[in-house]
């Protein structure tokens, strides 16, 4: 239960939160893009995933390794390598799929973003959940003529990142699936002292554009103290300096999970 307690602690502020919010807002949402009042009773996404989630989260199991040769060779040290590792299970239905809205209504995308700031998906609704949403990353055409080449770069730039830049990802990375034919590139980073497992997905959903979706999420806790944001802006940087349209994840648009996260930079 040691384990659970910042847990529980930061899901009961998330909770009074949520209920002030709502209260303030009774029953009108307004909507973020052109500032119009809307008479809705229905909840973002993340509203709604919230209330579940104070129940789910107690009863969570946690994945505990102790098994060292397990870690990533590209780790930045072995110095806590006797501590038990809390990697967390491998989330079901990632890549590309069949995903359901707020509404019901059907799309493709990648897995969508529970109710923690922990996570950021660019095929997440921006109505439905602008907590989490974020722009697609596109390469230049001018550049870079196939879909085949942009990865190739895209795996470049993944390849030759910094475990432990800004503080993070000290355990190193893997990069698990590399399919530049289908635009597609799952990898798995970890935090050095408790071995944390956060999942980083790019994919193309249509062949015919230049468009490169983004999703990266904690598997384990309900803060990830901006740890996802840090990493794909990471990586939005180095591709920014290769041509690619890659805005990364913006404070002025995110304060929310700044806030929540206790953050003030990423």
């Amino acid at each position: 239960m040691k384990f659970f307690a910042p847990i529980l602690a930061s899901v009961t502020l998330s909770a009074s939160a949520f209920t002030a919010s709502r209260t303030c807002r009774n029953t009108s949402l307004r909507a973020k893009n052109n500032d119009v009042d809307i008479e809705a009773p229905l909840l973002t996404r993340r509203e709604s995933l919230t209330k579940s989630l104070l129940v789910g989260v107690v009863a969570a199991g946690v994945v505990i390794s102790s098994d060292a040769a397990n870690a990533f060779p590209n780790k930045i040290s072995d110095k806590y390598d006797d501590r038990p590792k809390q990697r967390g299970s491998k989330p079901k239905n990632l890549g590309i799929g069949k995903r359901k809205d707020m509404a019901g209504g059907e799309y493709i995308g990648l897995k969508e973003c529970g109710a923690a700031p922990n996570c950021f998906c660019s095929t997440d609704s921006i109505e439905d959940s602008p907590d989490t949403n974020i722009p697609p990353f596109k390469w230049d055409t001018s550049k870079l003529s196939s879909r085949q080449d942009a990865f190739q770069q895209l795996h470049e730039v993944v390849k030759a990142y910094q475990p432990g830049q800004s503080n993070i990802d000290g355990g190193g990375f893997n990069i698990v699936t590399f399919d530049p034919e289908a635009g597609y590139i799952y990898v798995q980073f970890e935090s050095l002292k408790n071995g944390y497992v956060d999942d980083l997905e790019f994919a193309v959903i249509n062949k015919e554009d230049n468009v490169v979706q983004v999703r990266s999420a904690s598997r384990l806790g309900y803060l990830d103290f901006g740890v996802n944001a840090k990493r794909i802006n990471y990586l939005a940087n180095a591709l920014r300096e290769k041509g690619w349209d890659a805005p990364g994840v913006l404070l002025e648009t995110h304060q929310g999970y700044a806030e929540e996260n206790r953050v003030t930079s990423f």
